[in-house]
């Protein structure tokens, strides 16, 4: 059995509010790869393109207000 299948099995077995304690950090967890992640891109430079689709805009006078 593989670790996942193991974690998947024991996942079955929590009661409902082990489950939503696991759920809650679960998508903590999976908020803050996204965040390092992104941050790894801004800085290797690979979001650079979105600012300068903000400064074309702003520029143009089509940016819009959120």
């Amino acid at each position: 059995m593989t670790q996942v299948e193991q974690l998947q099995k024991e996942i079955d077995s929590l009661s409902d509010e082990e489950f939503k304690q696991l759920r809650r950090w679960f998508a903590e967890k999976d908020w803050e790869r996204w965040d390092r992640q992104v941050e790894a891109d801004v800085e290797s430079g690979k979001l650079d393109f979105l600012l300068k689709e903000v400064e074309a805009a702003k520029e143009q006078k089509t940016l819009q207000e959120l």
